[in-house]
């Protein structure tokens, strides 16, 4: 925001240097990006007036100026467009200086001599933006009643600094300049100034012109209208245009001037309406329709829809709430009677609205940050007095106020043991008081607590740090002794369940496998894809209000689809080989105590190429092992519909369900369009932590040499190798040391419904070396066992 200080200087008497200003500003916490000194480089530029204009002899283009200076008339050669005979002009003569380091010198132009120069605004160091359309391409010419001879610096009021700040979105009642004079007065402990107005002559009733004002949303909260007659529209006078483009806003006329003025005067932003252009005499504030195509000011073919908030007459939308007005409402050179509306919307509407349309307008910029509705009056009163003043209009009596929910000022209390425990100070309590009530808190002490009423303007104090930064910022933060914290000491460290997921991660990497974070929203499709059946509690999910796209409009309920997705994008890819995992969270539509859906933390292994069923099942085992799990056990599983009816299993840690893995079904292959075989399997990573440990105990390397046996069977198909592992442990016990599973064969020589097993065993004793002799009498025992219980045959 560029602020300047002649300006502030109205409402705030401003008598520091502008940097010791600039400095107390920023500490009061309105950051100073730059202080603009406008006439650093300006000198010798005085007000001059065109007597006579000749042709220049030797040039089309060319004229030659007499121009009368008060003590002399001087010589100008000059190609400006726009120069005429009495117009009183800016002229740098002989010896002046204008920015850059330009020094005027006699000049001559195709033989003739030029003793000055007439200056354009831009010349005098404005920026294109702010100078007036009718002087963007020549030079700038003054009001007739202008006196000549007269310090344009002085005149244009470029010897007052501007400052350029950087206000925080928190602090809309900032974006003014009564806001920053709040602001200064507070901080340079003075008074605000010339803040009462009044309107000298009513007439009429507003009823005449504007027969009535509709409110049905509930997204506008206050809407003031007053009515200007006998509208004059001509430049404004010198003063207000200084001004304005001290603060970076163009002159139009004195009408849009006025509304911009008090804009930046109060910070609201107001629209004017051309009555002869309002139908039916009426206003309404209403959401428009969807699909409603609107020409904006700019002339742009906008679209709306019911998300936005539009000011219409009696026969539909003249522009759009907080941002813009419509092609057909504006201001014109023929315009005698004018609507004046201040008025405060929600602001997250007029954000949306904004952002939605990609049109981002000085009043957007400040509806969206919330404006205070009491200003509303203020602003639109303070405008119809700058149109009396300046002889701009009548203004019409009784003006309409549509504002049902007044905004009040609200009570916050704060306690000063606590205001001087935050900010590390000792502060005393009357001086807290004091600090407050230059910001225009009213303070009232009570039982030792501070109870403060915050005027509307201040809507970012709602609660006690805010008065705390309050009083800390007016007693100024370089004024507080930076001191060590004080707290005890803690010692940091990851939670368990991290530790366990490094563990686990380690161990997959070091057997090849990668990790992968994929997202956690999908398609709902993801279901049927994996042949989940209709009722499964996998069904149940979350669906997300704005998703990006069907494909991400669900919360997932499993990480498979996920999976099975890379694995498929990577076999596309001519990728021969992959391992993978990833430990990440599913959702339920379940919620805790906060009304939030549950979430559950899974881990899934997957692995394609070289690698198959009992692979994936030995990297688990070897996992398990790095997590000090040892309870864990596998069970066949054939009724999963996701997985190969043969090739799938139950893993259960204890009497715990832990998760299904296995060959991905056929048909689940052909929906993600996998060429190769996928192993992979969804495990409840919750319980995986509860099963591991820590803890490892020493086991010194063996004494004694193992003896290790092979051994080949024939059993039923639907015997599992785990019940032949654990009649094995049941006569060998500590001695078996290892059950390893080397070859199942099912075939033509092996009897149908029957398979061949081939296995080795590794006996080990801790206290002596095994002989031939024990190691076959255990080996007798197993195989009459297994041929007991199993009934096993051995093989030749």
């Amino acid at each position: 925001m560029l602020l300047p200080i002649k300006w502030l200087n109205d409402y705030c008497e401003i008598d520091v240097d502008t940097r010791v200003l600039a400095d107390k500003i920023t500490d009061s916490g309105s950051h100073v990006d730059q202080i603009i000194d406008r006439d650093a480089e300006i000198s010798g530029i005085k007000t001059g007036k065109v007597l006579k204009i000749e042709p220049h002899p030797n040039a089309d283009k060319l004229i030659i100026c007499q121009v009368d200076m008060g003590d002399e008339v001087v010589k100008i050669v000059t190609g400006a467009p726009n120069v005429v005979e009495g117009a009183v002009i800016p002229v740098a003569t002989v010896g002046a200086k204008l920015p850059g380091g330009v020094t005027i010198e006699p000049t001559e132009f195709r033989g003739e001599e030029s003793f000055g120069m007439m200056c354009a605004l831009d010349e005098l160091g404005y920026d294109v933006s702010v100078i007036p359309r009718e002087f963007r391409d020549g030079i700038y010419i003054f009001n007739e009643d202008t006196k000549v001879g007269e310090d344009v610096v002085k005149l244009l009021d470029l010897d007052w600094d501007i400052l350029d700040c950087e206000i925080t979105p928190n602090r809309p009642d900032c974006l003014s300049i009564v806001g920053m004079a709040r602001e200064a007065k507070a901080t340079l402990k003075k008074e605000l100034k010339n803040l009462e107005f009044k309107i000298q002559n009513e007439e009429d009733d507003i009823r005449d012109y504007l027969k009535n004002v509709t409110i049905e949303t509930p997204n506008c909260h206050r809407y003031y209208a007053r009515v200007l007659k006998d509208v004059k529209i001509k430049p404004s006078p010198q003063w207000m245009q200084n001004n304005l483009m001290a603060a970076g806003v163009r002159p139009i006329n004195n009408i849009v001037d006025i509304t911009n003025f008090v804009m930046l005067e109060y910070g609201l932003p107001l629209h004017a309406f051309d009555l002869e252009d309002l139908r039916g005499q009426e206003i309404k504030v209403y959401q428009a329709e969807d699909n409603y195509e609107f020409q904006t000011l700019d002339s742009q073919i906008r679209k709306l829809n019911s998300s936005d908030m539009v000011i219409a007459d009696g026969e539909g939308p003249i522009g759009i709430a907080g941002i813009m007005g419509g092609m057909d409402s504006g201001i014109k050179d023929t315009t005698t009677t004018i609507v004046l509306e201040g008025a405060n919307f929600e602001p997250s509407v007029i954000r949306r609205t904004s952002k939605r349309l990609n049109l981002r307008t000085e009043a957007s910029s400040r509806f969206e940050k919330g404006l205070d509705p009491e200003i509303a009056r203020l602003a639109v009163d303070r405008a119809c007095e700058l149109a009396e003043e300046i002889g701009a209009a009548t203004v019409v009596a009784n003006p309409i106020d549509i504002y049902e929910k007044k905004k009040t000022p609200i009570v916050v209390t704060m306690r000063p043991k606590r205001c001087n425990m935050l900010l590390g100070t000792d502060i005393e309590t009357s001086e807290m008081m004091e600090y407050l009530e230059r910001l225009d808190i009213s303070v009232e002490e009570k039982d030792g607590v501070l109870e403060c009423t915050v005027p509307t303007f201040r809507g970012d104090i709602t609660i006690e740090a805010d008065l705390i930064e309050e009083v800390g910022r007016l007693y100024g933060l370089n004024n507080i002794k930076p001191t060590p914290i004080k707290s005890a000491m803690t010692r940091g460290g990851k939670p368990y369940f991290r530790q366990v997921q490094k563990t686990l991660k380690n161990a997959l990497k070091g057997m090849g496998y990668s990790e992968l974070l994929t997202y956690s929203f999908i398609s709902p499709s993801t279901y049927d894809k994996l042949m989940i059946p209709e009722g499964d509690k996998r069904r149940e999910y979350v669906t997300i209000m704005n998703p990006l796209g069907e494909e991400y409009s669900v919360m997932r309920t499993t990480l498979l689809g996920n999976v099975l997705d890379v694995m498929s994008r990577n076999q596309n890819r001519n990728i021969e080989n992959m391992l993978a995992y990833e430990i990440g969270n599913t959702f339920s539509p379940e919620v805790d105590a906060d009304g939030i859906p549950t979430e559950e933390l899974k881990f899934i292994i997957s692995a394609y190429g070289d690698a198959d069923f009992f692979f994936v099942k030995e990297s688990l085992e070897k996992s398990f092992d790095q997590l000090g799990i040892n309870n864990y056990s596998f069970e066949r599983e054939s009724e999963n519909e996701i997985y190969h009816p043969g090739r799938c299993a139950n893993i259960y840690l204890g009497e715990s369900f832990l998760g299904t893995f296995g060959e991905i079904h056929p048909l689940v292959m052909e929906n993600y369009e996998l060429k190769n075989r996928v192993v992979a399997g969804e495990f409840d990573f919750d319980l995986i932590v509860e099963n591991s440990t820590e803890e490892r105990l020493y086991k010194p390397l063996p004494k004694y040499p193992s003896s290790d046996r092979d051994l080949a069977i024939i059993i039923d198909e639907n015997i599992m190798m785990s019940q032949v592992k654990v009649i094995a442990n049941e006569i060998a016990g500590d001695m078996l040391e290892e059950f390893k599973v080397f070859d199942i064969y099912t075939g033509e020589q092996i009897e149908k419904g029957k398979k061949s097993v081939a296995f080795n065993l590794r006996f080990r004793s801790h206290e002596k070396t095994l002989t031939d002799e024990e190691v076959n009498g255990i080996m007798e025992k197993i195989v009459e066992n297994l041929k007991a219980e199993l009934s096993a045959v051995l093989r030749d």
